[in-house]
């Protein structure tokens, strides 16, 4: 009997202990949900880079650096002004400066570039002007160096014209770049049950803003993540594949026509022609271009501030073309400057 009731003893605290187990188990991977989850909810609200830099913290230079005046090469040592565009910036600013210079005799040399072409030619004190269609990093704020915003553009999340899917949540879209979802299919019922196949083009790494105010540096983006180095590839390969998706300004869709047509969509409802949700900051994805000017003894061009002015005042002329809002109506909206950079978003 002894035997018996030892037997049912072991027998109930081993049913009791297996229930217990999973029981505590359960909570386990219940908490295990919870914390993945909320560590997944927080980490999206902090995917973004930052919008701009600081344009207090200025570049530590030599002093031999700092007293070299700007000298053309010298194969430009004729021309009044040299100028570097950025690849955005040339075909929609070079009519303007060749307007400005013709209407007051002047002799300016118009290169077609990148943000690291103009960053670089600034730091060997050779141009007059640098063009960038990013916001200033922190190696680009030289000593005398001034930045003069012209507006910001929408970065626009680009699809194939046969894609059904029109608006995508700024969460989603930052699950697709980093390979969280995988299927049009998971976005909404109108989308195709194929692979998403996203097209980055992770230009400007050290810039604030762009492509990082969607997700802030290379590591996050997904390893099926197809990378172009060019502009006009990211419009082939987006028109080429109907599951895929990149991004890009409007403007630079319709310059770039020939090389494939695309189709813009909404993010949270907000469409990126739309220039007021732009203005307003209710659209969240831009890049802003800049003009530069040098400000000191034996580096500052009266010229080259007088053209910088120009072109300032001439974007709005812009704004159809460009789909840009212009500083002036940045000011006007609340976004912050410091002299002509814009520097914050509006409250």
């Amino acid at each position: 009997m002894s035997l018996y009731t030892d037997s049912l003893k072991t027998m109930k605290y081993m049913i009791l202990r297996g229930i217990t187990y999973k029981f505590y188990l359960s909570l386990a991977v219940i908490g295990l949900i919870i914390t993945n989850y909320m560590g997944y909810a927080y980490s999206l609200e902090e995917l973004s880079g930052p919008a701009f830099s600081d344009p207090s913290r200025i570049m530590d230079m030599p002093e031999i650096w700092k007293n070299k005046p700007v000298r053309h090469d010298t194969y430009k040592e004729d021309v009044d002004l040299v100028v570097i565009l950025d690849q955005q910036g040339y075909p929609a600013f070079k009519p303007l400066i060749n307007k400005y210079a013709k209407r007051h005799g002047l002799n300016i040399d118009i290169n077609k570039g990148t943000c690291g072409m103009s960053s670089g030619m600034l730091s060997k004190k050779s141009i007059d002007i640098g063009g960038f269609c990013c916001a200033p990093g922190m190696t680009d704020r030289l000593p005398g160096l001034r930045f003069h915003t012209v507006g910001i553009a929408s970065v626009a999340l680009i699809v194939h014209p046969d894609n059904p899917v029109a608006n995508i949540s700024l969460e989603e879209a930052r699950r697709i770049f980093m390979g969280e979802l995988y299927r049009w299919s998971e976005l909404n019922e109108s989308g195709e049950n194929q692979p998403i196949q996203p097209i980055g083009r992770l230009h400007c790494k050290l810039r604030p803003g762009h492509w990082r105010l969607l997700l802030d540096n290379e590591d996050q983006f997904s390893p099926s993540l197809f990378e172009v180095g060019a502009i006009p590839d990211m419009i082939t390969r987006v028109s080429d594949n109907k599951m895929s998706i990149g991004y890009e300004t409007i403007w630079m869709t319709r310059l770039l026509k020939n090389h494939g047509n695309v189709k813009t969509i909404k993010i949270d409802e907000y469409d990126p022609g739309d220039l007021s949700a732009l203005a307003s900051g209710k659209y969240p994805l831009y890049r802003v271009y800049t003009f530069t000017t040098w400000e000191g003894e034996g580096i500052e061009n009266p010229e080259a501030q007088k053209l910088v002015d120009f072109l300032l005042e001439q974007t709005d002329s812009l704004r159809d073309k460009m789909s840009i809002v212009s500083s002036p109506r940045l000011r006007e909206a609340g976004w912050k400057f410091k002299g002509n950079e814009l520097v914050g978003e509006p409250e």
